[in-house]
C-alpha cells in the first residue's frame, strides 16, 4: 500500500465577503506552522481512508474524509471531528493525522471542511456540520456505521461549534431557531478540547480582535438569542469530556464550562495535561500524534467515549 504525505494548502470557497490581507497572512503563517508540526507523518497501515467524499454543493469546500480501522466488527461507532482555526482557518488536511489516530482506537472518524469566515459568517459552520451529520446518517449502512453510537469532538473554535451543535441536538427549539433540521442519531458523548464556550460574552467583549467581527459581523442584534449558547444547555445535553493544558491560552475556559455542565445535570469531566514548563503542550496539543501528552489525552477521552457506548 502506498502512503501519501499531504502538504496543507488553502482551499478557496465561493466568496460572499472580501478577505482582508491580515486574514490571508494568518492563513499562510498557520499553514507553514502546521506543515512543520506534521512533517513526515503518513497514513497508518491499520487505517483505511475514503477521501474527498461530497456532502454538499460547494465542490471541494463541502468535502469530507472518512477513516476506519482496517480490522473491525461492524457496525462501527463514529466520531465526527469539527476542526479549529479561529473560524477563519483550517481544513481536513490539517486534521487528518489526528483523526486517523483516533480511528486506530476502534472508531470510524469523519473529518470535514466547512465554510470559514470572513467569506461566510454565522451560522455557516453549524449548517455544514449538520449537513455532514445528515450525509452520515444517509450513508451509514454503506460504510457500516453505527449512528446509535455517535460522538462529536472539536477543538479551539471547533470546540465552540461542537458545543453549540450539541445544544441544538439536545433542544429542538434551539435547533429550529438556528435553522437546523437535525437528522435522527444518538449523540452519545462530546469531546471539547482547548475551546471557548461562551460565544455571546466573547463576541461582546471583542477580546479576540477582529475574529468575532469576521465571523459574526458588526451588528449582533440580528441574531437574537442565537449566540447565547449556554442558556440552551440543560440535562439532555450529552455527557462531556473537556481537556486543556496550562500553556493553552484558552485554559481558563475549561473548568468553568465543566462546572456549568455539572450544575445543569450533565455528566462532565475535565482534565489539564502537561506542565507550565512544557511549552510544547499548549493550544490544541492533542492533535499531534507524536506528543506523549496528546496520546494520553486522547486515550482518556476515548475511554470516556467507550463508557457511553450502547
Amino acid at each position: 500500500m502506498k502512503h501519501t504525505s499531504y502538504t496543507i494548502r488553502w482551499i478557496r470557497p465561493k466568496q460572499e465577503h472580501p478577505v482582508p490581507l491580515r486574514v490571508k497572512l494568518h492563513r499562510r503563517q498557520w499553514a507553514v506552522s502546521d506543515n512543520l508540526r506534521y512533517r513526515g507523518l503518513t497514513t497508518p497501515e491499520d487505517v483505511i481512508r475514503y477521501d474527498n467524499l461530497s456532502y454538499g454543493p460547494l465542490g471541494r469546500w463541502h468535502r469530507l474524509d472518512l477513516y476506519t480501522p482496517r480490522d473491525f466488527s461492524a457496525p462501527l461507532p463514529v466520531i465526527v471531528s469539527v476542526h479549529g482555526g479561529g473560524y477563519f482557518y483550517g481544513s481536513k488536511e490539517v486534521y487528518q493525522y489526528y483523526c486517523m489516530d483516533l480511528a486506530r482506537r476502534g472508531f470510524a472518524v469523519v473529518n470535514f471542511n466547512y465554510r470559514l469566515a470572513p467569506e461566510y459568517r454565522f451560522p455557516a459552520p453549524l449548517e455544514d456540520t449538520n449537513a455532514v451529520l445528515t450525509w452520515l446518517c444517509a450513508h451509514a449502512a454503506e460504510y457500516q456505521l453505527d449512528t446509535g453510537n455517535l460522538f462529536l469532538v472539536g477543538d479551539s473554535a471547533g470546540a465552540q461549534l461542537a458545543s453549540q451543535y450539541a445544544a441544538a441536538w439536545a433542544e429542538p427549539e434551539y435547533a429550529a431557531d438556528l435553522g437546523l433540521r437535525i437528522p435522527s442519531f444518538r449523540l452519545a458523548a462530546l469531546g471539547l478540547n482547548c475551546g471557548m464556550y461562551d460565544l455571546q460574552a466573547r463576541a461582546v467583549s471583542k477580546q479576540d480582535g477582529a475574529i468575532m467581527t469576521d465571523y459574526l459581523g458588526t451588528d449582533l442584534t440580528v441574531y437574537g438569542d442565537k449566540l447565547d449558547v449556554l442558556s440552551h444547555i440543560g440535562a439532555s445535553y450529552p455527557p462531556t469530556y473537556l481537556m486543556s493544558a496550562p500553556n493553552d491560552f484558552l485554559c481558563d475556559q475549561c473548568q468553568p464550562m465543566a462546572v456549568l455542565l455539572q450544575s445543569r445535570g450533565v455528566e462532565a469531566q475535565w482534565k489539564l495535561y502537561g506542565a507550565v514548563s512544557q511549552r510544547e503542550v499548549a493550544h490544541v496539543f492533542h492533535t499531534n500524534p507524536n506528543l506523549p501528552e496528546a496520546i494520553q489525552a486522547n486515550d482518556d477521552q476515548i475511554a470516556f467515549f467507550r463508557a457511553h457506548l450502547q
